[in-house]
């Protein structure tokens, strides 16, 4: 009997809190979604990271005619801190669907381990070399966005599209160098809140790149020959990031 009376009070408990959850509460900015344009602008956070596909062994030629053979491995040894700003512009296309262009700028750097294979310490380890490869996009991500009906003051969604990005750094002396322009595709989920101001939309995004990302052709415009080994090491580069950024409109 006591066991009962306990299934019977945690049933009338959920009971309660299921009702007081999907109670109606009275909403913020009733209209807002109703409009054909949204602005507002974003700031966030982002992880970069970068993919490597290794050559393996190299014979390289100085200009005094002598071979020598290096294997050196490329990684991008942990994800790295950025931020980023932006504007956006949001179409309203149906009441569930919208397209958003979020121009923005990216502020990071991708930390680059070189693993000299062929050449090691005292204690028998490879020599290693590294770089801070300073990264400042500016894209331009355009995205269609699927929301859930609104609930009281809160609005989930997902999104999906792509990005083109435009390097603003310059490769310089530095061992690896990227290339001008890169695409990216983009898939990511989110939440508009309403607020009795205005609208905050924290949103979670994972950003792959598309095609080589890496500048082939930086090895040849280098000036220190001894960075050569470091340029060819590898072949080709993708670029991945993570984006949690916080729309205001």
């Amino acid at each position: 009997m006591k066991r009962q009376r306990i299934f019977l009070l945690a049933i009338l408990l959920a009971t309660v809190i299921s009702g007081y959850a999907q109670e109606r509460r009275v909403q913020h900015k009733p209209y807002i979604d109703l409009r054909p344009m949204h602005f507002g602008i974003v700031v966030g956070t982002h992880l970069q990271d970068i993919e490597f596909e290794d050559v393996g062994l190299q014979t390289l030629v100085d200009e005094d005619g002598n071979t020598s053979e290096h294997l050196i491995m490329t990684e991008c040894d942990k994800w790295n801190p950025g931020f980023s700003v932006g504007v956006l512009a949001e179409l309203r296309l149906h009441e569930n669907f919208a397209l958003r262009f979020t121009p923005s700028m990216y502020f990071g750097a991708k930390h680059l381990s070189f693993l000299d294979m062929k050449h090691l310490e005292a204690d028998g380890q490879p020599i290693k070399t590294t770089q801070d490869l300073k990264c400042t996009y500016v894209g331009f991500p355009l995205n269609i966005k699927f929301a859930a009906p609104r609930f009281n003051n809160y609005r989930p969604y997902i999104t999906a599209g792509a990005s083109g990005l435009i390097n603003l750094t310059t490769g310089g002396e530095d061992n690896i160098s990227l290339k001008r322009f890169t695409t990216m595709i983009e898939v990511g989920i989110g939440c508009d809140f309403y607020l009795p101001f205005f609208k905050l939309i924290p949103e979670l995004k994972f950003c792959y790149g598309l095609g080589n990302s890496l500048d082939t052709n930086h090895i040849n415009e280098l000036r220190d020959t001894n960075k050569r080994a470091f340029a060819g090491s590898v072949s080709s580069a993708q670029s991945k990031m993570i984006m949690l950024s916080f729309y205001f409109e």
